[in-house]
């Protein structure tokens, strides 16, 4: 059996695995090829059962296919981050801790971390929102003390910090939860491609360099755990608010991520953030806050899609979601499943887990949820209206936002000199915009990348927006009247884009294993 896959060169990831480009039915020959050999590699090692035909294996193909696309789909690295999580996973037993853990510390966690909007972006991936300014010195006190005298049934390893195994039980409902419920809705372009990710809105704004300092230990570990087990989960994080002093910050950030996840990174101003944002989410899916018209604020519960009610049949007279750990299982088998559901109907049951106080478990049967897809695959133009993520919205709508999907050449990035200017103009504004507040400048001819070639594209388009991970020419960013042609390449190296050739002119990831 051969172990070896195509060795893509580092680049953006956003270019060259922008959702759905290397997720399953959107697989290269070669990508495929790999795919197959590393659940062979992974199966002869003892890490994955396929299972018997017509039931479920000990993984399904979304998640191995995530570790696979971390590693450029190089078959030995994949497996050995594979491994490496499956055995950490089992040490700390992840799959008890999260369905036994205390329902007020599971609760104490959720309020401080990364939360789910309940809303999804225009290509059906779940919304994050983050506000950093809560983790302040007396809460994180607090909430390590607390973590100290978590309540679950699992047992941990004493090598893993019981704040950062807290915060870990979110991931698990990313990925047993949300993701399969984003999966299951088909009201989006790619709807028999499971969703595998999430997007995350940080707000950083009223975050003192003092604080930033006093995080940066617990944000440095949470990052590479995550990063080392729960690989290919996020598609973008837009930063929001960003001081003057960040530059600084961000010299400490980017030292806690390869540059494939730096390259997901972008860094919005105050006049740039309302209109970016809606390039990815309809502005019905957008907090307030930040331009949107959506009733949410950062503690909040989800407030729930309405494609959900749609498709759902609720149980035991419930109407909505309860607090706490949930999972999908199979309706009829009772098996938990993640992030695939397979390509026919399906019926998958919301199980709420969790323990009450005085340690008694939860396990209570929410909803049964039916996910049709349609015989032959449909295109979202096809039809005069179609139902996008909960709405009724035009064709013309939803072509423009699949075509803002495909624009490497919004995927620019300012040099650490340039973030003072895009912060000052943040400061200069008003830190909350409203759903009224806009942008002035105009959109003009732009052109994108398709197979190697720049065509030129006529539907409407956003301002261009940056990351901090590759250096690009200062001019036309003070005012942020960005030229909206494709940045011309001019470092040497064999790679397709700017930030490819930066990271490395000549590095391969199958080189740098070596």
């Amino acid at each position: 059996m051969s172990t070896a896959g195509p060795a893509h060169r580092v680049q953006s990831a956003v270019v060259e695995y922008g959702f759905p480009q290397g997720h399953l039915g959107h697989l290269t020959g070669e990508e495929e090829e790999a795919f197959k050999n590393f659940k062979a590699l992974c199966q002869e090692k003892g890490y994955y059962n396929p299972g018997e035909e017509g039931d479920y294996g000990t993984h399904d193909d979304a998640t191995l296919l995530r570790f696979l696309r971390a590693r450029r789909f190089v078959v030995p690295d994949a497996f050995k981050q594979f491994q490496e999580t499956e055995d950490w996973r089992k040490e700390n037993e992840l799959d008890k801790l999260y369905e036994t853990i205390d329902l007020e510390h599971y609760e104490e966690t959720r309020r401080l971390y990364p939360q789910w909007t309940g809303r999804r972006d225009r290509r059906g991936i779940p919304v994050y929102v983050f506000e950093v300014k809560h983790l302040n010195s007396k809460t994180m006190s607090a909430y390590e003390k607390s973590a100290q005298k978590t309540h679950t049934k699992a047992t941990t390893s004493s090598s893993t910090s019981p704040k950062l195994l807290r915060l870990f039980a979110l991931y698990e409902n990313l990925t047993r939860f949300v993701m399969p419920l984003c999966t299951a809705l088909t009201d989006r372009e790619n709807r028999d491609t499971p969703i595998t990710q999430s997007n995350n809105i940080v707000d950083i704004s009223g975050v003192g360099l003092k604080q930033f300092w006093n995080l940066r230990g617990h944000m440095q570990d949470a990052s590479t755990l995550a990063t080392a087990h729960y690989p290919e989960t996020l598609d973008r994080i837009f930063i929001i608010g960003a001081p003057a002093f960040f530059p600084t910050v961000w010299g400490w950030i980017k030292k806690w991520f390869d540059p494939i996840t730096t390259s997901k990174i972008f860094i919005l101003s105050s006049y740039d953030m309302k209109k970016t944002l809606e390039s990815f989410i309809d502005p019905a899916n957008i907090p307030k806050k930040y331009g949107g018209q959506l009733e949410f604020e950062f503690g909040d519960h989800p407030v729930w899609d309405p494609e959900i009610s749609r498709v759902t049949e609720w149980m035991e007279g419930r109407k909505t979601f309860p607090e706490g750990p949930l999972f999908w299982a199979d309706s009829e088998k009772g098996k938990p499943v993640d992030g695939s559901l397979g390509h026919t109907a399906e019926r998958i049951k919301a199980v709420a887990v969790g323990s009450t106080e005085g340690g008694k478990e939860r396990r209570e049967d929410v909803c049964v949820l039916t996910r049709t897809l349609p015989s032959e695959p449909s295109t979202v133009a096809s039809k005069t209206e179609e139902r996008l993520n909960g709405h009724v919205v035009e064709p013309e709508l939803v072509s423009a936002a699949v075509a803002v999907e495909s624009r490497p050449e919004l995927l620019n990035a300012p040099t650490e000199e340039e973030i003072p200017v895009i912060a000052s103009l943040s400061q200069a504004s008003e830190s909350t915009p409203t759903a009224e507040a806009g942008l002035a400048n105009g959109a003009s001819e732009k052109t994108e990348l398709k197979e190697g070639n720049l065509v030129s594209v006529s539907t409407p388009e956003p301002t261009t927006f940056h990351t901090a991970s590759e250096s690009l020419p200062t001019a036309g960013i003070t005012d942020l009247s960005l030229s909206e042609k494709a940045v011309e390449l001019t470092n040497e190296g064999p790679h397709s884009t700017n930030n490819a050739s930066l990271l490395d002119p000549s590095l391969q990831v199958g080189e740098a294993a070596k």
